[in-house]
């Protein structure tokens, strides 16, 4: 990892949950275990640095809506809806339970941020097209700088990610972080 988090910031991993990572789980993404290593040196980074910790989770009621285009996944208090174990927040980390795939959308996340002074966020986490850029998306939008974790996101295939990433730099100017 070459780079540092910026002051002023903090750190975001969105559904990193047992349904998307576990085998096991409701709506595992194929490889996405692969981004662990790297999103736990990230974390233990943020630790170190004192720069805040923002678990994002997926959290639906059964019958949601959500569930007309995908599979049932992330009720709220499931084993699939909890952060996988190699991530677990620790005491006075924060939790953002979303419903859809922004982690600002209907949750109280831009108030966190604002309070924590926070005008940086770094992003990893699942999956890049959906969650991860809807989130980036709404960041941008809202005058935060983005950085998302090239290595620390995952989604169905390299291409989805590769045409994702060039989004995020052409079209929200956001950095893309090794």
């Amino acid at each position: 990892m070459d780079w540092d988090y910026c002051q002023r910031s903090a750190l975001l991993i969105i559904d990193m949950l047992n349904d998307f990572i576990k085998e096991g789980g409701a709506l595992v993404v194929p490889g996405a275990e692969r981004i662990l290593p790297f999103l736990q040196e990230a974390l233990q980074r943020a630790r170190s640095a004192g720069i805040p910790v923002i678990f994002v989770a997926d959290s639906h009621l059964e019958g949601d809506r959500e569930f007309q285009r995908w599979p049932a996944h992330a009720i709220a208090d499931t084993w699939g809806g909890e952060v996988v174990d190699e991530l677990a927040p620790l005491p006075g980390e924060y939790l953002v339970r979303k419903r859809r795939f922004s982690a600002f959308f209907g949750t109280d996340l831009d108030l966190l941020l604002r309070e924590l002074e926070v005008a940086e966020v770094y992003l990893g986490g699942v999956l890049t097209n959906i969650c991860v850029y809807a989130t980036a998306l709404d960041a941008a939008m809202r005058g935060y700088g983005v950085h998302v974790f090239k290595n620390g996101v995952a989604s169905l295939s390299q291409e989805t990610d590769e045409f994702i990433f060039r989004q995020l730099e052409e079209v929200l100017g956001a950095e893309l972080v090794k």
